[in-house]
Parts: C-alpha cells; structure tokens; sequence
C-alpha cells in the first residue's frame, strides 16, 4: 500500500448514465481503520459509489484514490488491496463452504500454505467449520453473509467494501454480521458499508446520508442528532396506529410516525411543552390511560427524514430572480 494518508479520498466525483445522474459532484476522505457508513433510500447513490470506488465503475468525472490508488489508472492494481462483497454476495451455490474459500483464495493469488492458514482462521471467525464440506446453497442467509464476508476478506485487504451487506437478513443475523465488522475493524481494516437500515448507522464511526445522487450530511452519528432542530416526543401505547389520524390533528403536532410499540412526533423546541400537554389530554379524552407521553432523544431514522425533507423543500423553493 503506498505511502500514509486517507484510506479514501475523492473531488468532485460524478456518474451520469446518459441523462441521469447517479452521483453528484461527490466531495469525501474517510479514515484508516475507520468504519464508514453509506445510508441512504434505495437509489440514492450508495451502490454507484462503491462500485467507482472499488474500480469497477469509471466516474464520469471528478478524481479519487483508494489505498492510495487512483481509482481510475490504477484501478486494475487497487483491487489487490481491497476486499468488495455485493448485495448478490458473489458466493458459488454449487460449491461447498470450504471450496468457495479455496477458489477466492486462488482468485487473490494467496500462496497455497498461507492459503489454508487463512481458510482456518476464516472458518474460525465466522463459525462455520462443522459446515465447511456442505454446499453453499443450502446454508442460512444469514451463514452466507458471514461466507461472503470472509471470502472478501481471504486476503487481507486494507480497506473492505462491503454494499447492502444485510440486505433480507433478520435482526439477529444482522448484529453478529456486525459483529465481524468492528472484528475486522479493529484488526486494522479500513470498513466502508452501505445500508438502508437506520439502526445500522449506530454501529459506525461515521456516516455519509445520501439522497438523490447527493451527499447531504456527514458526521457520527452523536454529531448528526445534535444538530437536529426540533424536538421528538414518543407516545407509547398499545395499537398506536388507531390514533394516528388523531395525534396528527394535534395543535404545533409536525410529522406523526409510527416508531416500533408507538408514535414519534415531531414539534419545534418552543412548542414542545404545549404539543406534550395537548398529546396527554387527547390520550385522556381517548381513553388510553396506560399511553406515555415523554420528550426522547432523536432517533437516526428521525435525523435522516428531516433531512430529506429539508432538502425536499429547498428543491421546491423558487430560485431568487
């Protein structure tokens, strides 16, 4: 890997498919032995990043390096130091868990000695050796992640590019999947990882929120909550969807959304204390006299969609003459 500096850094990165930009004047540096995450809706530019960043895909325009290679001259030399896991997971069914490491392996150009070594100690960290001879195809899709992973990560790379890593994975399968993630991480790789998930954005370090093909924030994750604006007030209750229609038609009441056994809503600071009062006595005037209603810290989805609509409202603003 050449000489100390970012593990990745672009200006001005573009991708247009004919008319359509995927990726807009995109302007990043993440860190060595950083985790980065990329969240986003689908269609956001996530994929179409990564793919440029890992020299698979030309930008149309802008420069970048990865590992310290130009991610456009360098890129066929780049791809030995980086690991890449697609949302597809690029694993062979018809092959056994053992014989999808010996062919990665033998694609990285791991020498046969170090080869087994590193298929022992990749058995080892995703569990799977009593199923290292069974065919790939039949296992878990949470067992295949964890395959997958290890797979892209046979040969050590620096810097691990892993999109929509959970994508259709149940919750469990999704922490421990993380759980090898910060493994990794704190072995010294670099870990870029995009998701749709807001509860996945806690476990990084820092986060780029994508929208439309643009970067519309960046920071940890503790920094985007602070810089939230307003003031989110949960309203627990049993069938909270009966009262939706009811909570929204609250007096300063913003946005009203179901939030797991419950209701976020949303009011700027100086009306929060009125919203609370008028929530506790609709909750009354309903008969809900076991609902709670308290001001709670913002959550990441709360952060992400006021994003989204600010951005959605500065589109629709007039430009000034």
């Amino acid at each position: 890997m050449p000489a100390d500096g970012p593990a990745v850094e672009v200006r001005h990165l573009e991708r247009r498919f004919d008319s359509f930009v995927a990726v807009s004047d995109l302007n990043l540096v993440i860190q060595p032995r950083e985790i980065f995450g990329f969240l986003g809706p689908n269609g956001a530019g996530k994929s179409t990043t990564i793919r440029m960043l890992c020299g698979l895909l030309a930008p149309t325009a802008g420069t970048g390096t990865v590992a310290g290679f130009d991610i456009q001259r360098d890129a066929a030399v780049l791809k030995a130091h980086i690991g890449y896991m697609s949302q597809r997971f690029s694993l062979y069914d018809d092959l056994s868990v053992d014989e999808n490491l010996e062919f990665f392996g033998r694609i990285y150009g791991l020498p046969r000695s170090r080869l087994q070594a590193r298929k022992r100690q990749a058995l080892d960290r995703i569990e799977l050796w009593a199923r290292a001879r069974e065919r790939t195809g039949s296992l878990p899709a949470g067992l295949k992640q964890r395959l997958a992973l290890a797979c892209a990560a046979l040969h050590e790379p620096s810097i691990l590019f892993l999109d929509e890593p959970t994508s259709g994975a149940d919750p469990m399968a999704r922490r421990l999947f993380w759980d090898l993630i910060h493994e990794f991480a704190e072995g010294g790789a670099t870990v870029c990882v995009s998701t749709h998930y807001m509860e996945e954005a806690e476990y990084c370090d820092r986060l780029g929120l994508f929208y439309q093909g643009e970067l519309i924030a960046l920071g940890t994750p503790g920094d985007l909550k602070t810089a939230y604006r307003d003031t989110v007030i949960e309203v627990g209750c049993e069938r909270p969807q009966e009262i939706l229609d009811a909570v929204g038609a609250i007096e300063d009441a913003g946005s009203v959304a179901l939030f797991g056994r419950g209701l976020h809503v949303i009011a700027q600071k100086a009306a929060a204390s009125g919203v609370v009062e008028r929530l506790q006595a609709l909750l009354v005037q309903l008969e809900r006299l076991d609902a709670t209603v308290e001001i709670v810290p913002p959550a990441m989805e709360d952060v992400f969609i006021d994003l989204l609509e600010a951005r959605d409202r500065a589109a629709e603003r007039p430009e000034a003459p």
